[in-house]
């Protein structure tokens, strides 16, 4: 096909390959003329590739052309990139391939906007946006440029039509021979032909609906029955060669035949834009409100789960994960339902907030992040909150379900764990923004996703899950992406803030302002006028209860309530003075005797502890002790004439009464002596395990400078420089004995590859892979090293037919002879003509 325009972005993203003796003849030709950015951008747009390192360009030639490979990377292509590399595949080998080729084929002609941008955030037509799709896939290595400069020749990686699998945009297969049977308009056209649609000759009756019916595919078709109208028309479109017979029941549309019905086009429904379903409009004033709402009321129930587990601290199951009883518990300690406490406690074990003690039996606890959490306010913990959901690779809406054991899934239980949703968080996050103040639904995000990566579909609940999860954290409001969201999806982004300052400050904006005032009314209650501050609200959390919330909020203080505040150590008047400070009127008179009246009562009771005690028969025995200066250290205090308490271990106060003079003895609750191995302290713990400890970082991914040393290692190898891949590498690691395309170490060679006309003989596992790749698709012999039965070398001249299953299919021509060898059986293979 040839080009009409000068070579385009599309094809200015691949290098020449064979740099000044033309284009490259093959796809490891094309990786290898890359320069190191176009390697390095390789790397950067599938990093699978450089994990684990290949030795050489044409092992990362090999690795990019592998099944797995290639399928890795179509798993994330969207439906516009899929639909061009279909086009590619399906017009490869009737001539040049250009970019125009393929943007007439899949119908972006130019004319429809595709609500893509460019670098310069402009909008790309259809064109362009093909274009661009192009660029992408060229860049990937999933196509190359076969052409010289000017004259573009798109060409599918090695393996490309396999994965795409046998009918590529629902076409058939490539006629046998290459003699036209009609005219087309598609295939060997410009774009300005005509479209009016291919000259077929005069076709039996019935023809025309059979050609109909398997035009867009699928082009497989069942043969009627003997002696049927249906069955002469079959027949004769099959004596024109517009249908081919592939066995006694079954013919196939071929591939130029198709072209030419569907007037060059490869798909009925050019794809090239995302979908912007339809959704409810909501005020971007109404979605932050909402969204700092759920924020606050989220920051509140993780406070409600630190003291609710600070008080009692659930057991760790035997199998791990919190049990069901104690997430009932939690669920009414929250005041919420058993999904929502899931992602409660899911999200403060991810801040690090709680987490297992570690002790014998374990328990979850609150760690030390929940001392510092007392102190932040409000947008400082959900920063904590919202940056640790940004990175959990938690699933808390599978809690409930059941394994594939039939166990029920529990909350922090390992099988909760699943890497891929990071990745579906930001895709989700991603479809809310390309619609900003638009609420969409499960569906309507499901249908932008199916989009973006055709090839694999994430789970709708997951989907809805992370929805909820969003809604939940305050990331949306009423099905909406919020400020305090987009922050969030910063946050998720390579490029994003890794700060939670930013997340902080989104927050912030969205909040209304804090009041530091309560209205106190005579019947034992108070209305706070809107959101309090930090101190009002550690106020009234300690000394009353809160009936209702919303715009204002309702507390009622009662008895039980004032004596929580008492247990935190404050009296009486410093809780009236706290009431008078942030109250208009003055403290109403029930409520001052509710709070005298129930200090009093707090008071007539006191409960201490202590460590140890001493008693002696004699008072004068102790005298003078609790006044001893030297002895202060033991907290002594005087219980009894004849008894004193100390906040020491016992061991340590008979030990001081010793160094005193004073002749003491250690006694039993029976008041027995006990020996001296028994008074032994216990050991110290040899490695103490921190309960309180904070979220485990996650491995760092590969950075642009790992990527550019490894490029630099690959250009040096592929230089043969071996002393610069020892300086690159660090080391020399010899080729595991028995590997594919490993040479045996011996005297003759000393363990390296020989070269053979200047060139060294593919000695790597890729670079033998790669060198059969290339024989497989041209024909050619190759020089191959296998072990024999006996367990020696063999030196061959094959050619190959398949490579397939680990195995190799071989024509040996000097014997005239096929043979299958093991791929892990061939030390190395050699060009034949070199």
């Amino acid at each position: 096909m040839a080009s009409t325009s000068p070579r385009g972005t599309a094809e200015a993203d691949v290098a020449d390959g064979a740099g000044a003796t033309g284009a490259p003849r093959t796809f490891t030709e094309a990786i290898r003329g890359r320069d190191d950015a176009e390697l390095l951008a390789l790397l950067r747009a599938r990093p699978d590739l450089a994990t684990p390192s290949p030795s050489t360009l044409r092992s990362l030639a090999a690795r990019a052309s592998s099944r797995t490979a290639l399928e890795r990377a179509l798993a994330h292509a969207d439906a516009r990139t899929l639909q061009a590399l279909e086009a590619v595949v399906a017009l490869a080998g009737d001539g040049p391939v250009s970019p125009d080729d393929v943007r007439h084929a899949v119908g972006a002609d130019g004319t429809d906007d595709s609500d893509d941008t460019d670098d310069g955030g402009s909008t790309l037509d259809g064109g362009s946006a093909v274009e661009r799709s192009l660029a992408d896939a060229l860049t990937a290595a999933l196509l190359w440029d076969a052409g010289e400069p000017g004259r573009p020749d798109l060409r599918p990686a090695p393996g490309l039509d396999d994965v795409l699998g046998p009918h590529p945009a629902g076409l058939g297969p490539v006629r046998p021979d290459s003699r036209p049977s009609l005219s087309p308009t598609g295939p060997g056209s410009t774009a300005g032909s005509d479209t009016s649609g291919p000259h077929l000759p005069d076709l039996p009756r019935g023809g025309q609906e059979v050609l109909d019916a398997l035009t867009w595919g699928p082009p497989i078709g069942l043969v009627p029955a003997p002696g049927t109208p249906a069955r002469a028309a079959v027949d004769a479109l099959v004596d024109a060669r517009l249908l081919l017979r592939t066995d006694a029941r079954h013919v196939t549309l071929p591939r130029d035949v198709g072209l030419a019905l569907r007037g060059g086009r490869t798909h009925r429904s050019p794809e090239l834009a995302p979908p912007r379903p339809d959704g409810r409009a909501v005020p971007q004033v109404v979605v932050d409100a909402e969204a700092a709402s759920a924020a606050l009321e989220l920051v509140r129930r993780v406070d409600l789960l630190v003291a609710a587990w600070d008080d009692t601290a659930p057991a760790v199951l035997r199998s791990g994960g919190l049990g069901v009883r104690d997430l009932r518990r939690t669920a009414q300690a929250l005041g919420a339902d058993e999904a929502d406490t899931a992602f409660v406690v899911e999200l403060a074990a991810a801040a690090g907030v709680v987490a297992d003690d570690g002790e014998a039996p374990p328990s979850y606890r609150p760690t030390t992040v929940a001392d510092r959490w007392e102190v932040m306010d409000d947008a400082e913990r959900w920063a904590l909150l919202a940056a640790a959901w940004s990175g959990s690779r938690r699933t808390p809406w599978l809690v409930g379900s059941r394994d594939e054991k039939g166990n029920l899934r529990a909350p922090l239980s390992g099988d909760l764990h699943r890497g891929w949703v990071p990745r579906l968080r930001r895709q989700v996050l991603q479809v809310l923004a390309a619609q900003p103040g638009t609420a969409l639904d499960v569906d309507a995000v499901m249908t932008v996703l199916r989009w973006h990566a055709p090839r694999t579909v994430p789970p709708e609940q997951a989907v809805a899950g992370l929805l909820t999860e969003a809604a939940l954290l305050g990331a949306t409001g009423a099905g909406a992406l919020s400020g305090p969201g987009t922050a969030v999806l910063a946050h998720l982004t390579p490029q994003g803030s890794d700060t939670p300052h930013d997340l902080e400050a989104a927050l912030r904006a969205a909040l209304p302002p804090e009041v530091d005032e309560v209205l106190l009314q005579g019947d034992l209650t108070g209305i706070v006028p809107g959101r309090p501050s930090q101190a009002l609200a550690l106020l009234l959390e300690r000394s009353a209860d809160v009936e209702s919330r919303g715009a204002a909020t309702t507390v009622r203080f009662s008895p039980s309530s004032v004596t929580r505040a008492l247990d935190h150590g404050t009296t009486a008047d410093e809780l009236l003075d706290a009431f008078a400070r942030r109250s208009r009127v003055p403290v109403p008179q029930p409520l001052e005797y509710l709070v005298r009246d129930t200090a009093r009562r707090h008071e007539s009771l006191r409960v201490g502890s202590a460590g140890s005690y001493v008693r002696a028969a004699d008072p004068a025995v102790l005298a003078g002790l609790v006044a001893d200066p030297r002895l202060a250290h033991l907290g002594l205090m005087r219980l009894a004439p004849t008894v004193l308490a100390a906040t020491v271990p016992a061991v340590e106060l008979h030990d001081a009464l010793r160094a005193r003079g004073l002749l003491s003895a250690v006694e039993g609750p029976d008041g027995r002596v006990l020996s001296a191995r028994l008074r032994r302290p216990p050991r110290p713990d040899r490695s103490p395990r921190d309960p309180r400890r904070g979220p485990v970082a996650e491995p760092e991914a590969t950075s642009d400078d790992a990527r550019a040393h490894l490029v630099a290692r690959l250009r040096a190898a592929d230089a043969g420089d071996e002393t610069a891949v020892d300086r690159l590498a660090g080391a020399h690691r010899a080729a595991p004995s028995g590997a594919v395309g490993t040479t045996p170490r011996g005297p003759a060679n000393g363990g390296r590859a020989t070269a053979t006309g200047g060139r060294p003989r593919a000695a790597e596992p890729g670079d033998a892979l790669a060198t059969l790749h290339d024989a497989l698709r041209d024909g050619r012999v190759v020089w191959i090293e296998m072990v024999g039965a006996s367990g020696t070398l063999e030196r061959r001249a094959l050619k190959p037919l398949r490579l397939d299953g680990g195995r190799l299919r071989a024509l040996d021509p000097a014997r005239e002879a096929e043979l299958t060898v093991a791929v892990h059986r061939i030390a190395g293979v050699e060009p034949v003509d070199r």
